[in-house]
């Protein structure tokens, strides 16, 4: 009997075990057993033909209705035609030159079989070609035969073109013997207490059930070790950081904070208050805060944030906050300067009695407003610094960092946010904001490290966003409409942004000829003329980058308008939107371009667009997604977003809260060329029927499913959770939530724990690892 660890190629043969390996991500025995069946067909319940997906590998169980050779060229070439039917439908199964001869003396009608094949259509009807095939036998008379027969499931794999599903059913009945060595994570007690079964046997139940009973309480148990451990993962994890060292921070009585909240035009909302007294008892503590702030777009997190860094600059202090991008990091500067006053005039001359230094850092600044930076930080002159990753240089020393806001986690690495905290002279507190909302159990299991606060409460004086979809397309008379409206809006002293998903020009596309067909495409597209589809084009976010890249949050939109993945024309860009528009049908307004190749600085500098917009300069503000998130504009009250399929659910609903942020209505208009039945439709249907951002949120996940919450689908590897479903099994996740911290708290090292540890270890490889600390 082979050990879970025993490589796949010394049992199965290296053909298959190299299949498995390069095809489906299977090492080892215990990789195998661990690769459950996706669904079951029963005996005698076969499964429907009518419901066939175009395109895609299937394996259906069916009998031969019919079974004809024909021939041609002379005679010398045959066809076999087999028509195979499960009473819901009927295929054709086709089969052309030597591959003939066998299926033709297997296929008889009356013949019961698995077929396994992608399909196609041939003559309007869907077919088989060349599909693999298995016989099942036939009923016997035997009444203990048959009684097995009807009584056991077929289990269905995930399978490829390369590697049937009942191929791998063999390999598995090969294995199987091996559940009997796995050993199990669950403590007895909980394991007993909440009736699930032993690891072994569960394993030997997923594979070969008898009845949908034994499949449910398998899948309960596997569900159940997949939780447990992830969150047991976590939970050490916390703990860990519970036991370092930190300097409390109390703001002062009668400090700088009290000074400015004195200063507010407004009252906090109920949201901001509750939240700031989380972090507030947080501060005070000796152990580091690690706090997750999510918060729906717009609803005041950089507030909240900015009162925390005051309130450690009053406790002797200093606070850093980390952006991604350089715009953001400018906007942060400006509106926390603009915020703050003469309080943050802290080093001038007459500055106001509590003030501090509120600095800015990033990589393009000049050398000697870089020197001067440096300094007021290592002096403890500056209180507050906003940057980019120019803030992880070694040169980069601070007087006392006691607190970190990271902007928008996940864009940044690991080794990014802890290269800022290890400048600290002990660990400095932690504050991880994202602007996409996060459902709770996936906050629970993604951020399980962190403590998390929501604010779900819009400030006072928010107008509300229409949004809608237009289909140039099928409808290029609404684009031109669309056009109109943001016409209307300007004229009525408002402003509008115009999202493009690329930059264009010299930037890298398909070929000088795409990029001919692009900047045609883009000139039509601005005059409402009918456009093309095409395959997004995105890149890393960086200092310099226009955020386009890994998305926004969980549900990450990488791959979002894939479907068009293959078609003529690229992602509509920035630089041929604007010229058609300036040309067209918005020829006399101002029109700006921002995207992340301009220089930060100087007249024309993205710093300078931004200012010139904010400051109504300018009436357009064509742009990349440079715009999605901390960009603060009252008097921007509509968004076009030009190939708006291109991205994904948060990315959308991060662009839209740029609008509708002072007190005139917001409008949001969603362009795209997809057909009305597409997958891309739905799911800007979906963004224009509510404003939550965290329904969206679970709509973006069920959409796109979870990925891998533990960061391997980045590098191929396998999910980690093969059972666990983080919207489905909501309940589970946070039971073993509490049953994992219980189990860490009263023995964190796992000594009474080997089995757990095991598990853990097997979970937890160096990337792993590296991606549970990055939250």
């Amino acid at each position: 009997m082979p050990t879970l660890d025993e490589p796949l190629k010394k049992v199965l043969g290296p053909p298959t075990a190299k299949v498995m390996a390069e095809h489906l991500g299977l090492h080892t025995v215990g990789d195998l057993l661990h690769h459950y069946p996706r669904r079951y067909a029963e005996r005698g319940e076969l499964t429907r033909l009518a419901e066939l997906p175009l395109d895609e590998h299937v394996t259906v169980v069916a009998r031969v209705a019919d079974a004809r050779v024909h021939t041609f060229n002379a005679g010398r070439g045959k066809r076999l035609e087999v028509t195979i039917t499960d009473g819901s439908g009927r295929l054709q199964l086709v089969f052309f030159g030597r591959g003939v001869h066998k299926p033709q003396h297997d296929l008889l009608p009356g013949t019961r079989a698995m077929f396994a094949g992608k399909v196609s259509v041939f003559n309007r009807k869907l077919q088989l070609a060349h599909p693999a095939y298995e016989l099942l036998a036939e009923e016997s008379d035997a009444r203990e035969a048959a009684g097995t027969w009807a009584s056991s499931l077929l289990p269905i794999y995930p399978a490829t073109a390369k590697l049937e599903s009942w191929k791998i059913a063999k390999a598995v009945d090969a294995v199987l013997p091996s559940a009997n060595e796995a050993l199990d994570p669950l403590p007895d007690s909980l394991r007993e207490g909440r009736g699930l079964l032993p690891l072994p046997e569960a394993l030997v139940k997923i594979h070969r059930p008898q009845s949908k009973a034994e499949v449910e309480a398998a899948r309960d148990r596997l569900k159940w070790d997949e939780a447990f451990v992830l969150q047991t993962a976590l939970a050490r994890r916390r703990h860990a950081d519970a036991q370092l060292p930190a300097v409390p921070r109390r703001p002062a009585p009668d400090g700088l904070l009290t000074a400015f909240d004195a200063r507010l035009p407004f009252t906090l909302t109920e949201g901001q208050q509750k939240v700031s007294r989380e972090i507030f008892d947080d501060l005070a503590t000796d152990h580091p805060m690690h706090r997750l702030l999510q918060g729906e777009v717009g609803s005041g997190k950089t507030m909240v944030a900015l009162r925390a860094m005051l309130a450690v600059v009053d406790a002797g202090g200093q606070a850093a906050m980390l952006a991604p991008t350089e715009v953001l990091a400018q906007q942060h500067h400006r509106s926390i300067t603009e915020m703050m006053g003469d309080l943050a005039s802290g080093g001038t001359l007459g500055a106001a009695e509590h003030a501090t230094g509120v600095v800015l850092l990033t990589g393009s600044m000049g050398a000697a407003a870089r020197r001067k930076v440096l300094l007021d930080l290592v002096t403890g002159e500056a209180g507050i610094v906003i940057g980019t990753h120019a803030l992880i240089e070694d040169v980069v020393k601070f007087h006392d960092l006691g607190l970190v806001v990271v902007d928008e986690q996940h864009r940044f690495g690991v080794e990014q946010r802890d290269a800022l905290r290890s400048k600290g002279a002990q660990p400095p507190h932690l504050l991880v904001m994202t602007a996409t909302p996060i459902p709770r159990t996936v906050a629970m299991t993604v951020f399980g490290d962190l403590e998390t606060s929501v604010l779900d409460q819009l400030p006072a004086g928010r107008s509300p966003i229409a949004t809608h979809v237009v289909p140039a397309q099928d409808k290029p008379h609404f684009l031109a409409r669309a056009w109109e409206r943001v016409r209307e809006e300007v004229a009525a002293g408002h402003q509008a942004y115009v999202v493009c998903p690329r930059i264009g020009d010299e930037e890298e596309i398909a070929g000088a000829k795409g990029a001919k067909k692009g900047a045609k495409a883009g000139a039509d597209a601005a005059k409402g003329a009918k456009g093309g589809k095409g395959a997004s084009s995105r890149t890393k976010a960086a200092e310099d980058a226009d955020g386009a890249g890994p998305g926004t949050g969980f549900g990450a939109d990488e791959d979002a308008g894939a479907e068009a993945a293959g078609d003529k024309r690229p992602p509509l860009a920035v630089l041929d939107v604007a010229r058609g528009l300036a040309e067209g049908p918005l020829a006399g307004l101002r029109i700006g371009i921002l995207h992340g190749r301009m220089a930060p600085d100087g007249p024309d500098g993205k710093d300078a667009v931004m200012r010139r917009f904010a400051a109504g300069e300018l009436d357009v503000l064509v742009a990349t997604t440079v715009i999605e998130v901390g960009v603060n504009v009252p008097n921007a009250t509509a968004m076009v977003i030009m190939d708006a399929d291109r991205f994904g659910v948060s990315q959308l609903h991060q662009l839209r809260g740029r609008v509708g942020r002072g007190s005139a209505p917001g409008l949001c208009l969603l362009v795209t060329d997809m057909p009305e039945a597409s997958p891309a439709r739905a799911r800007l249907g979906a963004v224009a029927a509510t404003l939550d951002g965290f329904e969206l949120s679970r709509v973006d996940l069920e959409q796109r499913r979870e990925g891998d919450v533990l960061g391997q689908a980045q590098s191929g590897v396998r999910s980690s959770l093969r059972m666990l479903a983080v919207i489905e099994d909501e309940q589970i996740i946070a039971e073993a939530r509490e049953e994992a911290t219980a189990v860490v708290a009263a023995d964190p090292a796992l000594e009474a724990h080997p089995a757990l540890r095991t598990a853990l270890d097997a979970l937890l490889d160096e990337e792993r690892e590296s991606y549970l600390e990055k939250g």
